[in-house]
């Protein structure tokens, strides 16, 4: 059995269930609205974040969840699509999960409406139904993943970004979304203040492992859906370079801010690179962060009885750090 449908398999009722609310949520009046949102479904990816708003859910509410629950995932998977799809238009992305993204085939500006749909919607769903215990959580994590872009963009101007500036960054970029979807899966089945925290920084600290991750993906041999050195070339400072940055003579300083501004596009030189961070051992303290963010968040998750819904978030999370893609 796969890593996923181990983790799927003691939530794979209401994933199902899950499904039908979801494309029901999406549901609108205008034909190429519909055709654009069936598109959306059909192509979804591992649904990680309904994942653990369900399995947080069940591991408090004692195995059981209500209507607030599918809620909560479907108001944070409609704003999660739709953050996806203007990021695509934001990159100037053409593919997305290996697929066409929306600006691709529908272009910028139906792509941009198609965002602004998907988070009118579920915004409307918490208001409807006075969830707004639940819509005050995804509704910081979307200021949240805006600042976090708007910081990232910012730095990478300026090539200044330091070790404490990109935690900063990726904590609002990813993990905070992260952080939400456990704190709403808390939340929904109305449990203590101390452990709706508690589950928003056991998101928090795996959120923050993911996305260096993502970044170890940028300097790894394999293809993955996502092109080596693509970071680079976008200018983006991530930790195992902030590393090299930090262990570099001046010369070297030099050199590398020098691809940075004028040769992030030339492949020899931005292998180059990717190979000079490897022998600083940028790689290695990379992942050495990863495994501490990894820790942290097993600590918090082992506070809670051992059940199934734990043992699945515990193949959660060493499934977002032994992930191959």
């Amino acid at each position: 059995m796969k890593v996923v449908e181990k983790i799927k398999k003691p939530i794979y009722i209401e994933m199902e269930l899950f499904e039908e609310k979801f494309t029901e949520s999406m549901s609108s009046k205008v034909a190429l609205l519909n055709r654009i949102t069936h598109f959306i479904v059909n192509r979804k990816g591992k649904q990680m974040r309904p994942m653990f708003v369900f399995l947080v859910a069940k591991m408090l509410g004692k195995g059981k969840i209500n209507e607030r629950t599918y809620r909560g995932a479907s108001v944070i998977e409609l704003i999660h699509t739709a953050t996806l799809v203007h990021d695509d238009v934001v990159d100037g992305s053409n593919k997305r999960r290996g697929f066409f993204s929306i600006n691709a085939l529908w272009k910028n500006k139906i792509a941009v409406l198609v965002g602004d749909y998907l988070l009118s919607k579920g915004l409307l769903l918490s208001i409807e139904n006075e969830d707004f215990d639940l819509l005050k959580i995804i509704s910081v994590a979307v200021r949240e993943m805006s600042q976090g872009e708007l910081l990232q963009i910012e730095k990478a101007r300026a090539l200044n970004i330091t070790e404490k500036v990109y935690y900063d960054i990726i904590r609002k970029k990813t993990a905070t979304l992260l952080a939400s979807c456990c704190a709403i899966g808390a939340q929904s089945v109305r449990s203590s203040l101390e452990e709706v925290k508690k589950m928003h920084l056991f998101g928090e600290l795996l959120g923050m492992a993911f996305q260096i991750k993502d970044d170890l993906f940028d300097y790894g041999e394999k293809k993955i859906g996502k092109p080596l050195g693509i970071d680079i070339k976008e200018k983006k400072i991530t930790l195992p370079l902030i590393y090299a940055l930090n262990v570099a003579t001046s010369y070297e300083k030099r050199w590398i801010i020098n691809i940075l501004k004028n040769h992030n596009k030339n492949r020899k030189k931005v292998h180059e690179l990717i190979q000079f961070v490897k022998d600083k051992g940028g790689l290695s303290f990379a992942k050495y962060r990863m495994e501490e963010y990894r820790k942290q968040a097993l600590e918090i998750l082992f506070e809670f009885p051992k059940n199934e819904y734990r043992n699945a978030l515990e193949l959660m999370v060493n499934f977002v750090i032994e992930r191959k893609i």
